[in-house]
C-alpha cells in the first residue's frame, strides 16, 4: 500500500495548503501528539478546496522517510467532512457533524491514534488532506482499499504537513 497522496491523482493542479499548530511541515511531532505521551490529536487547517468541493477527507499514514512511497500504518482516516469545514480543533475526540471515522491501526471506526514508532530511526507521519468532488456512500468498517477506490477519480486537490518521529 503507498501513501494515499500519492496513489490519488488531483483532477487539477491546484493543492491544499495544510498546516498545524502544533508542529511545522518536517519538524518533531510533540509527544503529547502521540501514544507516547496525551494521544492528542494535534489540529489541521487547510486551505479551502477549489470549486466544486463537496467534502473533505483526511488521512495520517506514516512512512519511511527514506522510501516514502512505503507507507505503513495508518492512524486516522475521516471522511465526508463537509465543504465547509476547512480546520480540525487540537484535542478533537469527534468528528465533525456528517463526517465519519474509518480505519485506523486500532480497527475500523476510531478516532485519532497518535503516531508510535519501533525504533530509534525517526519515521514520517503524512497528515494529509484531499477535496472531493462527491461525498462518499462508506460504512465506518471500510478498508483502507476501498476507501482509496471510492476517492479514486473524485479527488479536485490535496496536500499534506510532514512530521517526524522517533523513539528515544
Amino acid at each position: 500500500r503507498g501513501l494515499a497522496i500519492r496513489v490519488l491523482a488531483p483532477k487539477s493542479p491546484a493543492t491544499l495548503t495544510v498546516t498545524s499548530s502544533a508542529f511545522k511541515d518536517g519538524a518533531d511531532i510533540p509527544y503529547e501528539n502521540t501514544q507516547y505521551r496525551g494521544n492528542i490529536f494535534p489540529g489541521l487547517t487547510w486551505s479551502k478546496g477549489p470549486a466544486g468541493t463537496r467534502s473533505y477527507v483526511v488521512m495520517v499514514q506514516a512512512a519511511s522517510l527514506e522510501k516514502p512511497d512505503q507507507a505503513g500504518s495508518i492512524h486516522l482516516t475521516l471522511f465526508n467532512i463537509p465543504a465547509s469545514v476547512t480546520a480540525l480543533k487540537a484535542g478533537m475526540t469527534a468528528p465533525p457533524a456528517g463526517s465519519t471515522y474509518g480505519p485506523n491501526i486500532h480497527g475500523f471506526n476510531h478516532a485519532y491514534a497518535g503516531p508510535h514508532t519501533h525504533g530509534n530511526t525517526p519515521s514520517g507521519y503524512h497528515y494529509e488532506v484531499f477535496a472531493l468532488d462527491t461525498t462518499l456512500d462508506l460504512a465506518p468498517a471500510t478498508n483502507f482499499d476501498p476507501l482509496v477506490e471510492a476517492m479514486t477519480g473524485h479527488v479536485l486537490a490535496s496536500g499534506e504537513i510532514v512530521g517526524r518521529l522517533a523513539h528515544d
